[in-house]
């Protein structure tokens, strides 16, 4: 499997400074709702929600079905707009996005990772990496050598010219991870990405998660529902049930683990 030590640091000046309370948030949700009706009955699948995200910090919301979590990182990601709150991002309402500004914020600001990978079944591999340059117009020999790059990275260069069907399902997912961030993202969002992985593949995943994390300084918000997954990576944990935000916790083990990584490893360039 590759490693992400051959991608360079974005050069992060929010790098190490996850635990400060003078970094301003990456992501600021206020007072967030999102309702749907279904016949005479009103759905609030996010009920006042309010929480914070900081740069460089990886982020786990737990709860379990229904509870709001798919619904919050759905909002972040701009893929559905609110009932009433806010979501701001890196200093952007998203409410006040145009169709078009929203679509170029999903292109070049933020990553996503499914459960159930959403990989384009008639495409290779490279071509399904390279979609979202496709989309951001890069020219060909280019599209071409940063989806190679980026498939060996996550350790499927043998497998540039498969097609889904063609790999299992930890295959799959590292090319949705590749995809996810061939445009350089400052956000990664996830969601459930481990539901459809046995235990192994699933770690294997978390942990180059974790590394994109901790030597690129990418801010990761993770859903799940699994606590024992969000307290071996994340670092602080945010709870939700009915819509609300009912809890919050510091991982201390892995909040240490992040501060030595980083001691250790110094001032990024």
């Amino acid at each position: 499997m590759g490693g992400v030590d051959r991608w360079p640091s974005r050069g992060n000046p929010a790098v190490g400074q996850a635990s400060s309370s003078i970094a301003a948030p990456a992501i600021r949700i206020e007072n967030l709702c999102r309702h749907y009706r279904m016949g005479d009955a009103l759905i609030r699948a996010l009920d006042g929600v309010t929480l914070e995200v900081r740069s460089g910090e990886f982020v786990a919301l737990l709860g379990s079905s229904g509870s709001g979590k798919s619904s919050v990182l759905n909002l972040i990601a701009g893929l559905d707009r609110p009932t009433s709150g806010s979501v701001v991002v890196q200093q952007r309402n998203l409410a006040q996005l145009s169709r078009e500004e929203l679509a170029r914020y999903r292109l070049h600001t933020v990553g996503m990772v499914f459960q159930s990978f959403n990989l384009i079944p008639s495409m290779t591999v490279a071509e399904n990496v390279e979609l979202p340059m496709r989309f951001a117009e890069v020219e060909r020999e280019k599209r071409d050598r940063l989806a190679g790059a980026a498939v060996a990275r996550v350790g499927l260069q043998a497998r540039l010219n498969h097609r889904p069907n063609e790999l299992s399902g930890g295959e799959q997912q590292r090319v949705a991870l590749a995809r996810a961030l061939i445009n350089r993202p400052q956000f990664l969002l996830a969601d459930e990405p481990t539901g459809n992985l046995d235990s192994r593949t699933g770690g294997e995943i978390m942990n180059m998660v974790r590394e994109f994390n901790r030597q690129l300084g990418m801010t990761v918000v993770m859903v799940t529902h699994e606590a024992a997954l969000a307290e071996r990576y994340a670092e602080r944990l945010i709870f939700l049930a009915d819509g609300k935000v009912v809890d919050e916790e510091v991982n201390p083990a892995r909040a240490a683990t992040i501060r030595g990584d980083r001691d250790a490893e110094g001032p990024r360039p």
